[in-house]
């Protein structure tokens, strides 16, 4: 008897060899060459890593599909523009091993479903399309034209196009992206859900409500400059390695750095420069002044106690708020202070966690400082009260005038290589009219106005059978989305699945009633067409567009790009019906890059900038204080307190990733910067919580959450006793995504609440 879709989705609950070490205090340096060498010599070709090195986020090179960290804007090291996880994501995308239809014989769906989420992400690079058929077993070769034409025939059975769902990974090119999104709403549907959705979704709203535009408004130059610099609920040692020698330079200029995180994260402690003899022998740069070690979600009240002391302040001495900027730039002013009076400080304080000794450390940093920049990450973006997050930060950036000025701003710091790329060029379940007006003008059809399936939506609509139809462009979804028994029933619904990868993944393993895998190029792979090697362009975190181009020959001779990929399906899908000459585009992106041109905001003369070494900036009105908000200035904002209690019992649970991991990509099993190795089924706990419950060190523990009367639960976790706040816990995802509800969103973007989810703990 086959797996259940659940069972399948599950990731297995075997124990390693656990060992726990003292976490460091340094980050980088030997530690991080010696890993970032382990692993490329292990898995990518030895005559490929040079040209690798050499060329990843190099002008002229190819972008690192791991983070959107931007680039410099002048001289790059001539030793690489890579971090050690850039380099594991290259050993991940560039393996030296080839899997097809022979690995597929060999193993059924259902035994490859038993493997770790490690040990299938290593079993190689897909080489060629894959089928599996209603009822079988195992997938088998099938030619690109018959998967092509099996897509446009399930797509075109369906009642209403809106019973197809369209998602799309943020490592999608802008082509690849603005051709996806032309063809789903040619098509007929706007569900166009992505990685966005999961990740600062919330950060758009409120940056879009706040500021007029879902984007950062800094510079890479300007964290050179900043006097301060905040890092609120992000650990960038692990997820945004490169961004640590932006701060060692906010260092070296005199700025300080303030952390505000339940955890204490190595990478934000101290950075030793892997490239930089004399800091290597010197022990590197202490990077943070203070951290502020907030419960989990309580940053509002965090935030609420600063700007209560800064208006106390202000009426008691001046010239703490910038007077002129509030009048001139900003609206509700008078509202947000009659508001925020109603609040106490004391209990905001309470409720965040925080030492009164190390507020007022943080405290006096924020007074005496004017060019702030806020850094951000999904500590603040994945709670039901994450634009209230964003939005407070934002009203703290407002009283001291620190928007649209040298070494001040917000700054979003973006996870996928293109994420922020693909929702500029329309991936976008709920785009602006005035962008389907001119899709509408462009390309002569009318795309549907009705917003679409976000993420959460998509999941329900295939659980109720509503979408039949799930086609991904990247990603592992499964393995990415909260509530992983309901989203694996889900997927398991649709008539069809198809998957568009460099590799394995678990989501290939839960399926609908037929599923395809498709085979696609990596990014450092030379995309050879009719016209030439092509050049793609990608969009950074601080809305920087650069060209990317691979350097390495394709694996397989049986893959393609993903522009090619979209190019096909269209063309099977709308066929005759179609206004648009798709297989042109796949000869000659240039093509696309005229239409992007054409259709989206920012890219004039696109195909003769993205020659520019450095790439060029996109329009950013928060930059320049122009606020293209409803009342033409940037907008104070009311926010409350986060409504929720904690049981007798209860701890408040976060997922983080380990720094062997890259969103669900597992690169290994180890979390050096945390002390644990070979393991990733662990639960960090406070030592106290430990106790009243009469756990020790490494005690194996089931977990249960409960919300609007589901019970869900995920079992065979090892404790481990760690600083973090009473009351809160920590564990990895995505094993953990399973106690995550689907109904526990982010208020008007429903990003999961997955840093906020109140378990309970028992011994197993």
């Amino acid at each position: 008897m086959s797996k259940s879709s659940t069972e399948k989705a599950a990731t297995p609950e075997n124990f390693q060899d656990l060992r726990v070490k003292q976490p460091p205090k340094n980050s980088a340096g030997i530690g991080g060459l010696k890993a970032a060498t382990s692993h490329a010599v292990k898995y990518i070709k030895s005559s490929n890593i040079l040209k690798i090195t050499q060329n990843i986020n190099q002008k002229g090179g190819f972008d690192c599909p791991g983070c959107a960290w931007p680039d410099p804007d002048d001289e790059r090291s001539s030793l690489g523009e890579y971090c050690e996880n850039g380099l594991k994501a290259m050993a991940e995308e560039m393996q030296n091993k080839l899997i097809g239809s022979d690995f597929f014989a060999a193993h059924t769906v259902d035994d490859l479903s038993s493997w770790s989420d490690y040990d299938i992400g290593k079993s190689g690079r897909l080489s060629e399309p894959l089928f599996l058929p209603e009822g079988a077993t195992h997938y088998q070769p099938i030619s690109w034209e018959d998967a092509f034409k099996k897509i446009g025939a399930h797509l075109n059975a369906l009642d209403s196009p809106d019973e197809a769902v369209f998602y799309t990974s943020g490592r999608t090119t802008n082509e690849a992206a603005f051709l996806y999104q032309l063809f789903v709403r040619e098509y007929g549907t706007s569900n166009l859900p992505d990685c966005s959705n999961m990740c600062h979704e919330a950060s758009g709203k409120a940056l879009s409500e706040t500021l007029g535009i879902g984007k950062g408004s800094v510079t890479l130059d300007d964290l050179y400059k900043a006097e301060v610099v905040m890092v609120v609920g992000q650990n960038p040692g692990t997820n945004h390695p490169r961004m640590l020698s932006a701060l060692e330079k906010t260092k070296k200029n005199g700025g300080k750095i303030i952390t505000i995180n339940p955890l204490p994260e190595a990478g934000l402690i101290k950075f030793t420069d892997p490239q930089n003899p004399i800091k290597i022998l010197s022990g590197g740069t202490q990077l943070t002044d203070v951290f502020v070690p907030v419960t989990v979600n309580g940053d509002v009240a965090f935030f609420k106690a600063i700007l209560l002391k800064l208006l106390e302040k202000e009426e008691q001495d001046g010239n703490v708020f910038d007077k002129q900027f509030i009048e001139e730039f900003t609206h509700g002013y008078d509202t947000f202070i009659e508001d925020l009076k109603q609040f106490n400080f004391e209990e905001c304080l309470k409720l965040s966690g925080v030492s009164r000794e190390v507020f007022n450390a943080a405290f006096d940093i924020i007074l005496n400082n004017d060019k702030i920049i806020i850094c951000w990450a999904m500590g603040l973006t994945q709670h039901e009260n994450a634009v209230d997050n964003i939005r407070e930060l934002v009203n703290l950036l407002l009283l001291k005038g620190s928007i649209g000025k040298e070494g001040a701003g917000t700054c979003p710091v973006r996870g996928h290589s293109n994420v922020q790329g693909d929702r500029t060029v329309g991936i976008w379940e709920a785009a602006p009219q005035a962008f389907l007006d001119k899709i509408e003008a462009k390309y002569g059809f009318k795309p549907s106005s009705k917003h679409g399936y976000s993420v959460i939506d998509a999941i329900k609509a295939m659980f109720d059978k509503k979408a039949k139809v799930f086609f991904g462009l990247g990603g592992n979804f499964i393995s990415a989305v909260p509530d992983t028994n309901y989203s694996a029933q889900a997927l398991a619904n649709c008539n069809l699945t198809v998957h568009v990868s460099t590799k394995l993944n678990r989501s290939h393993l839960v399926t609908g009633k037929e599923a395809l895998i498709l085979p696609c190029l990596g990014r450092a792979e030379k995309d050879y067409q009719k016209t030439g090697v092509q050049v793609q362009s990608v969009e950074n975190s601080m809305g920087v567009v650069s060209s990317t181009k691979g350097v390495l020959e394709p694996c397989s001779d049986r893959i393609m790009s993903e522009v090619a990929v979209v190019c096909g399906i269209a063309n099977a899908t709308l066929n005759e019906r179609s206004k648009i000459d798709w297989l042109s585009y796949k000869d000659d992106y240039s093509l696309v890059r005229n239409d992007i041109a054409e259709v989206v905001e920012g890219f004039t003369d696109y195909n003769h900038r993205i020659k520019q070494p450095s790439g060029f900036y996109l329009p950013n009105g928060a930059r320049k204080r122009d606020f293209k908000t409803q009342s033409g200035k940037a907008q104070f904002s009311i926010n409350k307190l986060p409504e929720w209690k904690i049981e007798q019992g209860e701890l408040v649970m976060m997922t983080i990733r380990s720094h062997d991991q890259f969103n669900t990509t597992i690169y290994g099993l180890n979390d050096r910067y945390r002390g644990i190795f070979n393991e990733r089924r662990v639960i960090f706990m406070n030592k106290d919580d430990m106790k009243e419950r009469g756990l020790k060190e490494q005690d194996v523990v089931d977990l249960k959450s409960k919300f609007n009367g589901v019970v869900r639960k995920a079992n065979k976790f090892k404790v481990v006793g760690y600083d973090i706040p009473k009351h809160c816990c920590a564990t990895y995802f995505p094993e953990t995504n399973v106690l995550v509800p689907l109904d526990s969103y982010a208020h008007t973007a429903k990003t999961p609440a997955s840093k906020s989810v109140l378990i309970t703990v028992s011994k197993g």
